[in-house]
């Protein structure tokens, strides 16, 4: 299952996609610290299933950060991260995504 949950910014929509098991979590491997664990609530908006990601992801998104591999897996079959963007960190896989339009 993927925490799956959509802001709003100045500059569009954020998505931000978390695979559930990683919420409450510190990732560290050198220089990447990622903090799951105080900044769970940015990650728990809907808890989905893979199937059902697509219904949530708006057409146009501003930028993305995804992080586990369920869900790098859901972002790169949607188009919404290339596979060769992503990274890992202590055997995660994560990615983030901006548009920048002109």
């Amino acid at each position: 299952m993927i925490y799956v949950k959509l802001h709003d910014s100045e500059n569009g929509i954020l998505l931000a996609m978390c695979d559930e098991e990683l919420i409450g979590r510190v990732i560290e491997d050198g220089d990447v610290y990622i903090n799951i664990r105080d900044y769970s609530e940015f990650y728990k908006g809907s808890l989905i299933s893979a199937k059902e990601v697509q219904a949530l992801i708006p057409d146009k998104l501003h930028s993305a950060n995804i992080i586990g591999d369920e869900a790098v897996s859901v972002a790169i079959k949607h188009s919404i991260i290339k596979r060769e963007n992503v990274k890992v960190a202590s055997g995660v896989r994560y990615a983030h995504a901006y548009r920048i339009d002109d």
